[in-house]
């Protein structure tokens, strides 16, 4: 189920500055919090080695992103323990090595700088990820998913209604799809109001030409005749 799906539906997005690794990266798992100290990656050491196969770190580095908090070491390391994925408010570095290892990360920039290992920090405790815009509490059990489009928390207690709404609206952009191919408009098929936009000409909602092989709400959407 992807991010924006799950967004509409009740979903918190983490933050836009978060973006994958490497790409077509994907994953799904409970969430393991993690706090490190500024600087300092000793708590992500600390959760690697005491991980349950299938979590997912979900790292807040307390205001200070200009460290390479995740390198090849360290997602090997979590490659080693089935740790599902990692989330890092802050940058990562030795990017080919971590995408060598396949571990999905999403991160919020590429540095150079190499942390501390020795500051503290804390593991397993709320944390709160400052997406940009309102703050977004993350605790241990919580669902996370991540893909091409974003990384969002799903609260414990309320992922199963999300999931099931998301599937809904899924299916639902899967009726607009169809229509869209069939010839119809996003005026007509949404219900819009084109009058709103000045520059409007009036007169009937233009259609468009059906065209073959249309694309799923989920899957590739092959470009339109005439159109690339």
């Amino acid at each position: 189920m992807g991010t924006a799906a799950l967004t509409r539906c009740g979903a918190r997005p983490l933050g836009s500055h978060l973006f994958p690794v490497w790409p077509e990266m994907a994953f799904a798992a409970t969430a393991l919090p993690v706090r490190c100290a500024p600087g300092d990656n000793l708590a992500i050491h600390v959760a690697v080695a005491q991980a349950r196969p299938g979590t997912a770190l979900v790292i807040d580095v307390a205001g200070e992103p200009e460290y390479g908090y995740i390198d090849a070491i360290l997602a090997v390391a979590a490659q080693m323990r089935e740790v599902a994925g990692v989330v890092v408010d802050g940058c990562v570095r030795d990017v080919a090595g971590i995408a060598r290892a396949q571990l999905p990360v999403m991160s919020a920039g590429v540095s150079v700088r190499e942390p501390s290992r020795e500051a503290g920090g804390m593991v397993g405790q709320e944390i709160v990820m400052k997406s940009g815009g309102a703050p977004v509490p993350v605790r241990r059990g919580d669902w996370i998913t991540a893909d091409d489009d974003g990384v969002v928390c799903l609260p414990r207690g309320r992922a199963t209604a999300i999931v099931a709404k998301a599937v809904e609206s899924v299916s639902h952009d899967q009726e607009v799809l169809d229509a869209l191919c069939s010839g119809r408009s996003t005026l007509d098929i949404l219900d819009l109001d084109p009058s709103r936009v000045v520059g409007w000409e009036g007169g009937p909602v233009p259609g468009t030409t059906p065209w073959p092989d249309a694309p799923t709400a989920d899957g590739p959407r092959p470009a339109a005749p005439g159109h690339r």
